[in-house]
């Protein structure tokens, strides 16, 4: 009886599904740790957009004193924008549960604003701080 020359090839497909198959299950966290960092900064890039979209209406930034939450309320303190609108329904707060910093004139940004979180560890001037410089 003749053996098929078959029976070899599908042995090896059989192998290279179970290679492929390991190495998706081991790319997993990899990918989970990508999709989870684009989610992170997603609320930072928003609050970045609109803080340059309250310049453009207004012709400057809010002040360190009145804060990103001049985005949600009308400003009473100098200077009041004059095209104030509404940018945001509320302040979000970082991924850890805490708000973010904002800073104008940056110390990083003496031109513009420093935006930051404190990172996972909540403290400020660490290694793990997110910021927009």
């Amino acid at each position: 009886m003749k053996k098929s020359p078959f029976l070899g090839a599908a042995f090896a497909l059989l192998e290279i599904m179970l290679v492929v198959l390991i190495i998706a299950l081991l790319a997993c966290p990899a990918v989970w740790a990508i999709v989870d960092k684009r989610t992170k900064i997603k609320d930072f890039n928003g609050l970045a957009t609109q803080l340059m979209v309250y310049q453009a209406s207004n012709g400057f930034l809010p002040t360190t004193e009145q804060g990103l939450k001049a985005l949600v309320t009308r400003p009473e303190s100098d200077p009041k924008p004059l095209k104030w609108r509404q940018y945001i329904p509320s302040l979000p707060l970082d991924p850890w549960g805490s708000e973010y910093r904002y800073v104008q004139p940056g110390r990083h940004n003496p031109k513009g604003y420093d935006l930051s979180s404190a990172g996972e560890d909540r403290i400020h001037g660490t290694a793990d701080d997110i910021g927009n410089w």
